[in-house]
């Protein structure tokens, strides 16, 4: 299957995973959503790795660790804002990540005192901003203030989950390494929440919204994975927001969310912002690249 079609169904899968979350969260809270999403992760991915002939041994632990670390947070807080905002709401927040990158690049520019930042950079920034601004006011009441916050603070922390995540790629860790470990650390990271909260009485509806939390996220995460080492980056980011769409589609048909032009204008911001800071960001990595080629 091509990158753009494993994008494509990705996006599908990862709205359809946000249905499962949402419903679920009515009978569990947040992190043990995360404890079974990332138990059925683990398995899966450590049956896929024995399948392909790899192993799920690695030799940087930290980096795992520390991408494991920002992830399971940005899951968590993810994972909430699902359950207490529209759905395309909660998505699109998530997808801020883009923007986000692109905000650390400027401050990275801004610290080391480099000679020129790129005012287009800033430019994308403040569109997204923009895009979030209007998307919160019309959706959000003043009691939901806080979950809109929560996704928004998901979105901050997934940025640095995706530069650990090409960090490890560079140093040759294949996808399902990746997937697995940040799968180990979820569930850990959930298993440890029902210490406070208990585990919750299960029914058969709960228990396959569980499953399907798991199923859903883990295959669309291998998928993403898989298109950006193959895919042209521009294109799969294009594609990538295709999830936004499902959502607010998921969100009109099965839970009646309302959705105004504003919020609609918002999301489109968001998008551009997101595509815009990508291409930046692309253009930027072959600069250095060719740079570098000449210096050597």
């Amino acid at each position: 299957m091509s990158a753009s079609w494993l994008i494509v169904g990705a996006t599908f899968l990862f709205a359809t995973m946000g249905v499962c979350v949402k419903l679920a969260s009515d009978q569990y809270p947040p992190g043990e959503i995360v404890f079974y999403r990332c138990v059925v992760g683990a398995l899966m991915m450590a049956a896929y790795a024995r399948w392909q002939g790899g192993t799920v041994r690695t030799a940087v632990p930290a980096m795992h660790f520390w991408r494991s670390f920002s992830g399971v947070i940005a899951l968590c807080l993810w994972f909430y804002a699902i359950g207490n905002l529209p759905l395309a709401t909660a998505m699109t927040l998530n997808y801020m990540s883009s923007v986000w990158m692109a905000l650390f690049l400027l401050g990275g520019a801004i610290a080391l005192g480099t000679s020129r930042v790129d005012s287009r950079l800033i430019a994308t920034v403040l569109v997204g901003f923009a895009g979030v601004a209007l998307i919160l006011r019309p959706t959000i009441e003043a009691q939901q203030l806080w979950h809109g916050l929560m996704g928004l603070l998901s979105g901050v922390i997934a940025a640095t989950a995706y530069l650990q995540v090409t960090a490890l790629g560079r140093v040759g860790e294949p996808e399902y390494r990746i997937v697995f470990w940040f799968s180990v650390g979820g569930a850990i990271a959930g298993g440890s929440s029902l210490f406070f909260t208990g585990l919750s009485a299960h029914s058969l509806r709960g228990a396959l919204l569980l499953l399907a939390v798991g199923v859903l996220a883990t295959a669309a995460q291998l998928m993403v994975t898989r298109a950006y080492g193959t895919g042209r980056t521009l294109v799969n980011a294009s594609l990538q927001y295709l999830g936004i769409a499902w959502s607010f589609a998921y969100g009109v048909l099965l839970f009646g969310d309302k959705v105004t032009p504003m919020a609609i204008g918002g999301m489109l911001l968001i998008a551009a912002a997101g595509l815009s800071a990508t291409l930046l960001r692309s253009r930027n990595l072959r600069t250095a690249d060719l740079d570098s080629t000449h210096t050597a």
